[in-house]
């Protein structure tokens, strides 16, 4: 053995030990936090760059868990929260003032607020570790014996980033990673005999992807369409669709032949995809053929669970998925919760996923995708399920979720599938990451917090209603903003959420027209 190997070994080693020591002190860190801890908060999206440019606004996802400033509300929490910019002033008064009960001077004394200043399309992460005077900096602040950290998703980059600071990673182990791929995902739907659709073994070259959707093909003969996946693709941007109806099926030479000279003309659900560059990826990330799902009513529903560190699975959420793009497949938002025809089934298959992931080692947050398809012509009309994929990460619902739990304090009523305020009410929300509008565009946080503050859009502590903002920096240059919308029902959520929407319209509008006129307030 090679000394770097032996040098791996004992890394790995101290990895688990780390991760180990979370079982010990697990009841005093659990999804309320009401022990005495310090909590890192790497919201490093650390993903394929390429993949991750396809999305306008990308680095400001950073600022999606800024939700965890809402743990301040315990007043023995301490958070630390690193960002690649610094964050405007604005945007983290917002946060500190939704605490009910807890002084704002006393939350601020203990949130720690540190940046890179390098705003280069890379991982945060790997930004952090080429700084070690910043390391340090945050290994002084931290109190080691009572510190875990937490992230968007676990690489081997947060691993050493553990190492170094000497305190656990509250996620997956990297080397589990597959299981959160595609091609992955698919290996654990067997394994645990969940309905998903027909699809290709992993490959890693254009002639091999033609071939296997060749072979999908002529074991499918009725599919009209047939997605090509990126392994490691997420929100749907790595997700093109291949028509079947101009191709002609003849000896199978030809038909992979046709099927590969087909590939130009794919259809690729983000719009600045081309064949060329798809092609390129192929041979980097791996890619899969799946059957596409076809359906006149269909819906994307989801199940959340958590792995806690004794291993034990818990079912956390439901949502329907809101998606768009060219063939709806992009992620968009949510509503929480999924539809009561099926959110209970989703439970029992997220279960199933959850154990199967845990016996592998898993840790921490896991969300399973599905496809619905409304079967309304049978005497008893029913939703058919079929698992797409996992996100072994913290997803896109994750902070709408934690939002609500955080302020709330509520509980999630797993035989219903419901979420509770203490006050017994049921509560529901419409989240999304995108609501974008070109007349956003050039909006400062403190015009937002004018729109918010003149048209009351905050949220309320006491009817526990109205909205919470995300994402408060993409909007100045992207004219693109996060918002969670929350209720005491679907109705009311939706209602809520439209309110934003028509009202950010019309303060948009009136500042156009008006110029430095705006929002009721004149500007000197």
């Amino acid at each position: 053995m090679t000394k770097l190997h032996i040098y791996e070994a004992k890394q790995a080693s101290r990895f688990r030990e780390l991760q180990n020591s979370l079982r010990d002190r697990w009841e005093s860190i659990d999804l309320c936090d009401h022990g005495d801890s310090d909590i890192l908060i790497i919201p490093s999206v650390t993903l394929d760059q390429r993949e991750l440019q396809k999305i306008e606004g990308s680095h400001n996802y950073e600022e999606r868990y800024l939700f965890s400033l809402i743990r301040l509300r315990n007043p023995r929490t301490r958070l630390i929260y690193i960002t690649s910019e610094p964050l405007h002033p604005s945007i983290i008064d917002y946060y500190l003032q939704l605490l009910p009960g807890i002084p704002f001077s006393h939350a601020r004394e203990r949130l720690l607020l540190f940046a890179t200043y390098d705003t280069s399309a890379r991982p945060l992460t790997e930004k952090i570790l080429e700084r070690p005077r910043l390391i340090e900096r945050i290994r002084l602040a931290l109190r080691r014996d009572k510190s875990y950290m937490v992230c968007y998703n676990s690489t081997s980059l947060e691993r050493e980033l553990s190492l170094q600071l000497g305190i656990p990673l509250l996620a997956s182990d990297p080397d589990l990673n597959f299981w959160g791929t595609k091609s992955g995902s698919r290996q654990i739907f067997t394994e645990c005999n969940i309905p998903h659709p027909d699809g290709s073994e992993l490959v890693w070259n254009v002639d091999d992807l033609a071939l296997v959707t060749a072979q999908l093909w002529e074991r499918q003969p009725h599919l009209q369409r047939i997605v090509i996946k990126l392994n490691e693709g997420f929100s749907g941007e790595g997700n093109a669709l291949l028509d079947l109806q101009p191709l002609h099926k003849e000896v199978n030479s030809d038909m992979v032949t046709a099927i590969s000279d087909s590939f130009s003309t794919l259809r690729f659900q983000s719009g600045d995809e081309t064949w060329e560059n798809f092609s390129q990826r192929i041979f980097e990330l791996g890619a899969i053929a799946e059957a596409f799902i076809e359906g006149d009513v269909k819906r994307s529903p989801s199940v959340q669970g958590l792995i806690n560190p004794k291993g034990k699975v818990e079912i956390i959420s439901t949502h329907d998925q809101i998606l768009g793009g060219p063939d709806g497949q992009i992620f968009l938002g949510c509503r929480f919760p999924a539809d009561e025809a099926y959110r209970l089934q989703l439970q029992e298959l997220g279960m199933k996923v959850g154990k199967n992931l845990a016996e592998k080692g898993a840790l921490d947050r896991f969300g399973v995708d599905f496809i619905a398809v409304y079967q309304g012509e049978n005497a008893t009309p029913k939703w058919d399920l079929s698992a797409i994929e996992i996100n072994l990460r913290r997803g896109g619902t994750t902070h709408p979720f934690m939002t609500l739990k955080l302020l709330t304090n509520g509980y999630y009523d797993r035989t219903t599938a419901l979420f509770y305020s203490q006050q017994g009410r049921a509560k529901f929300y419409k989240a999304t990451d995108n609501l974008q509008k070109s007349p956003y565009r050039g909006l400062l946080p403190n015009d937002l917090m004018d729109i918010i503050a003149f048209n009351q859009l905050h949220f309320d502590s006491c009817t526990e209603t109205g909205t919470v903002f995300h994402m408060m920096g993409c909007l100045s240059q992207f004219g693109k903003l996060g918002l969670t919308s929350i209720g005491n029902s679907p109705e009311q959520a939706e209602e809520i959420y439209q309110k934003v929407v028509n009202d950010l319209d019309i303060s948009c509008q009136t500042s156009s027209k008006f110029g430095v006129q705006h929002f009721g307030f004149s500007s000197f």
